[in-house]
């Protein structure tokens, strides 16, 4: 049995009772809602202001929140699908683990590219409105789709070459190391996982530097985009947490079988929900003017009868 089976099987024999599992349920499903929610009313300001389509920095801000939706909408179906159905077709899974792998690996690409445009409004000023058009950015949001579908296709591809044909018509519990299992999908996935940091991590790190030496004597606006890349940092390494997660939970599983479930419910809160609770914080609330409409379209919003 390889260590994906047995992550399975440990799950399932220690299950959790009907009222944790609920719990748990409630839990996940209502933090869900409530940052899909906020995600969705930050959607509607940009759609009902024009200033926000001609900015680069707020595409690629609401392009985060897109993809925001879409990754917790995906991970909270899988979740309660574990604790209601507990298996699923393979077909199926496949459809929904490929969504999941796409809006992971964009989240990291997005945020490094933010950095990026904060680093060249403040360093560059002057050149900022040739580099970050409209056009380019919707460019560079079309190339972070290819790289990660490029990236998950590949697992499926790979799978579709090497399990039968049976397997993709079996109910299996809906992991990613279940329905890609082939080992070379496992050795691309780290390749790329590495890869993803470092490329990610250079920039993170350099655009911090490189404002933080501007804000020493530059404007405000210097300095809090400093502070908007050390928020794009620690979103960033929730996110990157991700990349780790197969190691943690080999580890949980030796150290902990009996607690195994709790331990992947931690995770999963830290991974995946608690980073997409960041991105209407650095925009969303930091930001004067998309908060300046936000609360002009919540007050017109509570004011109508």
């Amino acid at each position: 049995m390889n260590v994906s089976a047995a992550n399975v099987t440990v799950v399932l024999q220690y299950r959790d009772s009907f009222t944790k599992a609920v719990t748990k349920n409630v839990i996940v499903v209502v933090l869900g809602i409530s940052i899909n929610f906020i995600n969705a009313s930050l959607i509607r300001t940009f759609r009902k202001h024009q200033i926000f389509y001609l900015n680069p920095r707020y595409i690629l801000f609401i392009h985060l929140v897109v993809n925001d939706i879409i990754m917790v909408t995906m991970t909270i179906t899988l979740f309660v699908v574990s604790y209601t159905l507990y298996q699923i077709n393979v077909s199926v899974c496949c459809v929904i683990m490929l969504i999941v792998i796409f809006t992971t690996e964009n989240t990291p690409l997005n945020l490094a590219w933010m950095a990026v445009e904060c680093y060249i409004a403040i360093c560059l000023p002057l050149h900022h409105m040739q580099i970050c058009t409209v056009k380019r950015t919707l460019m560079l949001i079309s190339l972070i789709w290819m790289t990660s579908i490029v990236s998950g296709i590949t697992d499926l591809f790979i799978s579709l070459a090497t399990e039968p044909l049976d397997f993709f018509h079996s109910r299996v519990f809906c992991r990613r190391e279940v329905v890609f299992p082939h080992p070379v999908t496992i050795q691309k996935r780290n390749i790329t996982f590495s890869m993803f940091l470092v490329i990610v991590w250079i920039t993170i790190f350099y655009t911090y530097f490189k404002i933080l030496f501007t804000a020493k004597t530059a404007s405000k606006d210097a300095k809090k985009a400093r502070n908007t890349i050390m928020l794009h940092g620690f979103q960033l390494l929730l996110c990157m947490s991700s990349y780790a997660t197969p190691q943690l939970k080999v580890v949980l599983l030796r150290w902990f079988p009996k607690n195994i479930a709790d331990s992947l419910f931690a995770i999963y809160i830290t991974v995946q929900i608690l980073p997409r609770s960041i991105s209407p914080i650095i925009y969303g609330i930091r930001d004067n003017t998309f908060r300046k409409y936000l609360k002009n379209d919540f007050l017109c919003r509570v004011s109508k009868p």
